[in-house]
């Protein structure tokens, strides 16, 4: 039996101009798994990360823990398409056409719109992008500019499936990447729908690891959002 452990990167820079750059606290938080992974001298065989600077950059931050504690850590691979979805797109896509279609959006938008630069605009931005890729993920509008989210649940289980067919028996892997491709590889192992998949974007934490085992056509769940070496609540973050 192998073990697929999927990482979803530190804090990166919410509602930054570059929102790929790992915030102060996502570095911390990366440092903290690298040492939790030291401390217990977990080890992997094969380490992959997605194309985005806040996946490359978590991973790298956790291997010179690791390293720096005498543990081995594989040369990283790098697979594009463990890369989230088009967040920014599928929003300036569809939030101008769904204020004029559903109330519910329109009301997002607005409060959105009224927090200005208030402490509550992130929030309320949060409750207006969940709003959006629900709908997004429920394939009722096309998205012709950006992928879909059946193209993009397409594209994680194929990066998934290589990945299996490639890895040797009774393996430890370990793959940064972010809370997209955690979701779907979720709905995935446990067959969901894409509404009830995508809830699980909201509920993974910054540098929280969600494992899977898998032996042949078997691909199931054994953790999720799991972070025990985030040791003080200053530590949990979302976004």
């Amino acid at each position: 039996m192998s073990v697929l452990t999927l990482v979803r990167h530190g804090q990166a820079s919410y509602m930054e101009a570059d929102y790929d750059k790992l915030s102060v606290l996502g570095e911390e938080q990366a440092r903290k798994l690298g040492h939790y992974w030291s401390r217990h001298r977990i080890t992997f065989d094969r380490v992959i990360h997605g194309p985005a600077k806040r996946h490359k950059r978590t991973m790298e931050i956790a291997a010179e823990v690791v390293r720096s504690a005498g543990l081995p850590w594989p040369e990283a691979e790098e697979v594009p398409d463990l890369d989230e979805f088009d967040a920014f797109t599928v929003m300036r896509i569809m939030v101008p056409r769904l204020v004029k279609e559903n109330t519910a959006i329109a009301e997002l938008n607005q409060k959105f719109e009224d927090a200005g630069r208030s402490s509550e605009a992130g929030w309320h931005l949060q409750k207006l992008f969940e709003g959006v890729t629900r709908l997004w993920s429920s394939n009722e509008f096309e998205t012709p500019e950006t992928e879909t989210w059946a193209q993009f649940r397409h594209r994680v289980g194929s990066a998934i499936s290589r990945l299996r067919a490639t890895t040797a028996r009774s393996s430890r892997v370990v793959a940064f990447t972010s809370g997209g491709p955690i979701a779907a590889t979720m709905g995935y192992a446990l067959n969901l729908n894409p509404v009830q998949t995508i809830e699980f974007v909201w509920l993974s934490r910054n540098a929280s690891y969600s494992q899977f085992l898998f032996s042949g056509e078997r691909f199931s769940v054994h953790a999720f959002n799991a972070i025990p070496h985030l040791d003080d609540l200053s530590l949990f973050t979302y976004r």
